[in-house]
C-alpha cells in the first residue's frame, strides 16, 4: 500500500544568479544553460504543477525574455500550471522570469519588483587626461564609438541609449500587464518606476499572489505526501575545472590568461554590483 501513498512528484526549477552574466566557476542564467532542465521539468511528472524558485537581481533583458517564453510555451503545450517562489530577490529580470508563473509567492522578507531598465558605466576621459594619456580611436561608421567611456559624453549618444531603454522598458511593462492582468492594483507611475518593494508591499500592489514557500504551497495543493524533485542544470567536474586556469591565472599564455582573468574579474564585479543594489 505504501507505494500508492507516496504522493505526486512536483518538479522544481531553481533559477539562482544574475541573468546572462557568468562569474568564474558559475554560469549565468541563460537559455543555453537552462533549456535542458526546463524541458525535463515539464516532462518528468504527470503532476499538473511545476515549481520555479527564483533568486535573481536581474541582468540581460534578452535572456530574461527567452527564458520567460520557454517556460510559457512548455506550460501551454503540457497543460501545466507554473508556481513561482521568490527567495531573497526577484527583481528586474528576476521579476520578468517570475511573471511566467500563473501564481507568484514570496517570503515576507523577499525583495520584489524593479520593473525598469538601467545602464551604468564610468566616465574616464578626465582621468586619462590627468595622466597624460591620449585616446586614439579609429572607426568606420560615425556612431561606432558611441558612449566610449574614455571620450566625453555626447547628447545624441545619450538620447539614442535612452530611446533603446524606453523600448525595452515598454516590452517589460507589456509582459507584466499581460501576465498580471486584473491583479495589478497600483498606479503605473509607481509600479513601473523601477522601484522595488518588500513582499508585503508587492502583495498590496498585486505583483505577487501571497506570502508562502515552495514546500508549504505544494503541500496545500497536492497534499502532505507531495514530493519535490529539483531539476538542476548539469555542472560536471570537467566543465568546472576547465575554468580554473583563467581564475588562477597561472597556466598557458600569460597574455591570454591575463585577459581571461581580467574578464572574470569584471564579470564578478558587475554581478556583485547587481546584488548590492538590493542590499545583498
Amino acid at each position: 500500500m505504501g507505494l500508492f501513498n507516496r504522493g505526486v512528484v512536483v518538479p522544481v526549477l531553481r533559477f539562482s544568479g544574475a541573468i546572462g552574466m557568468a562569474a568564474p566557476l558559475r554560469p549565468g542564467l541563460s537559455i543555453a544553460t537552462l533549456a535542458g532542465p526546463i524541458e525535463k521539468a515539464f516532462s518528468m511528472s504527470r503532476a499538473k504543477s511545476v515549481a520555479v524558485v527564483i533568486n535573481s537581481p536581474g541582468g540581460s533583458p534578452v535572456q530574461s525574455s527567452l527564458l520567460f517564453r520557454r517556460l510559457r510555451q512548455l506550460a501551454d503545450e503540457k497543460g501545466k500550471k507554473i508556481y513561482v517562489f521568490c527567495e531573497d530577490v526577484a527583481a528586474s529580470g528576476g521579476y520578468y522570469l517570475a511573471v511566467a508563473g500563473d501564481e507568484i509567492y514570496a517570503d515576507a522578507s523577499s525583495i520584489v519588483g524593479s520593473i525598469g531598465v538601467i545602464s551604468a558605466s564610468f566616465g574616464l576621459d578626465r582621468a586619462i587626461e590627468k595622466l597624460g594619456i591620449s585616446r586614439r580611436v579609429y572607426t568606420a561608421g560615425t556612431n561606432k564609438g558611441a558612449l566610449d567611456p574614455f571620450q566625453p559624453e555626447k547628447a545624441e549618444d545619450i538620447e539614442r541609449l535612452k530611446a533603446i531603454q524606453r523600448t525595452v522598458h515598454d516590452v517589460f511593462i507589456g509582459v507584466v500587464k499581460d501576465r498580471r492582468l486584473g491583479r495589478i492594483k497600483g498606479p503605473d507611475t509607481e509600479v513601473f518606476s523601477g522601484a522595488f518593494w518588500s513582499a508585503p508591499e508587492a502583495l498590496e500592489l498585486g505583483l505577487i499572489d501571497g506570502i508562502s514557500d515552495v514546500r508549504t504551497k505544494m503541500r496545500e495543493i497536492h497534499g502532505p505526501n507531495v514530493r519535490l524533485r529539483v531539476v538542476a542544470a548539469e555542472r560536471g567536474l570537467f566543465s568546472r575545472m576547465r575554468k580554473l586556469p583563467s581564475v588562477l591565472g597561472g597556466l598557458g599564455s600569460d597574455a591570454h590568461q591575463g585577459l581571461a582573468f581580467a574578464d572574470d574579474l569584471v564579470s564578478a564585479v558587475e554581478i556583485r554590483a547587481l546584488w548590492s543594489r538590493f542590499g545583498l
